[in-house]
């Protein structure tokens, strides 16, 4: 394991006058990761690889980010990959707004390229214009700790840790079948009875360091994926 701690970073978009809706971004987010896990830039040979590898092998830190205009432009114009996640009938019929979310490959710390570590942290608490409708049978489900109070941003970053868990723990037939689909996923929050259940069900769980928002040890999000069952 290597000394040096790698941060991958997750910038979402939030023009002034047409903010996401908050479950589009976390669907995003987690989207995102598993894109970047998944991309050819990230395994073997790949430009990507050894930092990801080094990333991995160590915490799996995210930080989101979020940035408008120029901002945005100029993040979008460094090496990553750009996911958007669109309100479907998952979410309802009343057009909420599209989420775009870039992820970066891991670097060191102190190597944030400027444009990404200049970019505000806070201020992506976002809401849904409408409730989130109930996801399909065979989709695989990021369900949210009822009992946590997380900002959006935090939210994202374990959405992230749950898919990159489950990813972990899929055959690689079921990890074709994901990326064949384009990682079509859905997240939701819980509700207390459903959260005892999933927490019973041996499925992926994050269990947060509890650096930032929640104390250590807080279970933030688990992965319910139809290949885990």
């Amino acid at each position: 394991m290597s000394d040096v701690e790698y941060v991958l970073t997750l910038v979402l978009r939030v023009e002034k006058g047409a903010r996401p809706g908050r479950t589009v971004a976390l669907e995003a987010a987690a989207r995102g990761v598993l894109a970047i896990l998944a991309d050819e830039r990230s395994v073997g040979e790949g430009e990507w690889a050894e930092a990801m590898t080094a990333w991995q092998d160590a915490r799996i830190r995210k930080v989101v980010r979020r940035a408008r205009g120029i901002e945005w432009r100029r993040a979008a114009a460094l090496p990553g990959i750009t996911v958007t996640s669109e309100a479907d009938s998952t979410i309802g019929e009343g057009g909420t707004p599209e989420a775009e979310v870039r992820v970066f490959p891991p670097v060191p710390l102190d190597e944030v390229p400027k444009d990404l570590a200049k970019l505000q942290v806070t201020g992506t608490d976002l809401v849904d214009e409408e409730e989130p409708g109930v996801p399909a049978d065979d989709l695989p489900v990021l369900w949210v700790n009822p009992g946590l109070e997380m900002s959006t941003g935090k939210t994202m970053a374990q959405c992230g840790h749950a898919a990159q868990l489950a990813w972990w723990a899929l055959p690689e037939s079921a990890r074709k079948a994901w990326i064949a689909d384009d990682f079509r996923l859905a997240v939701r929050t819980a509700t207390p009875t459903q959260w005892a259940e999933l927490l019973s069900a041996d499925l992926p769980v994050v269990q947060d360091a509890g650096f930032t928002e929640v104390v250590p040890g807080s279970r933030t999000v688990i992965a319910d994926h139809p290949h885990l069952r």
